[in-house]
């Protein structure tokens, strides 16, 4: 009895996690949670949080992107680029800063068929305020990732050791 009931959490705990998202659950979420403005199964332009969202969809991939456009590369100095780059791995988590055809966007990227309905709407939720706390927190969400002393560690792994010296 017990190893049915085993089998019978497992069966059931397989079946949650996968998500098999489609084109089509896709498209109803976003009827539901934004203004779609333009756009075909797959390919859609929309209004979310009043800002200018995309997403584009590759089943024969299994990939899917939310972006959306910030800023013009060429209206950015180097110190935003690089508060960028470093809020990639702290403040940006799932959703990233990215540059493409010359427009800083945020973007978030992920297999299509593993994505579940809370991710995707959580999703877009991140790209938009990725979009907003650009010049600012630079931030996807207000948590921020990683402890106190992380980047301490990360330049003491960086400098352990000099390009061609073998460590001790």
């Amino acid at each position: 009895m017990k190893n049915l009931l085993l089998l019978a959490f497992l069966f059931l705990s397989f079946s949650i996690s996968a998500q098999d998202m489609t084109v089509k659950q896709m498209g109803k979420i976003l009827k539901k949670e934004t203004n779609i403005t333009e756009g075909k199964e797959g390919i859609w332009t929309v209004e979310y949080a009043e800002h200018l969202v995309m997403i584009v969809t590759d089943e024969k991939a299994n990939r899917m992107r939310i972006f959306s456009p910030i800023v013009a590369r060429e209206d950015i100095n180097d110190a935003a680029l690089e508060k960028m780059l470093e809020a990639n791995f702290h403040s940006a988590l799932d959703a990233k800063y990215s540059i493409w055809e010359g427009v800083v966007i945020s973007v978030y990227t992920h297999p299509l068929q593993e994505l579940s309905g809370s991710q995707f709407t959580d999703a877009l939720k991140q790209v938009v305020r990725l979009s907003q706390t650009f010049g600012t927190s630079f931030s996807s969400t207000e948590f921020i990732f990683g402890n106190e002393g992380e980047e301490d560690n990360i330049n003491k792994a960086r400098t352990n050791v000099k390009p061609g010296d073998k460590k001790s």
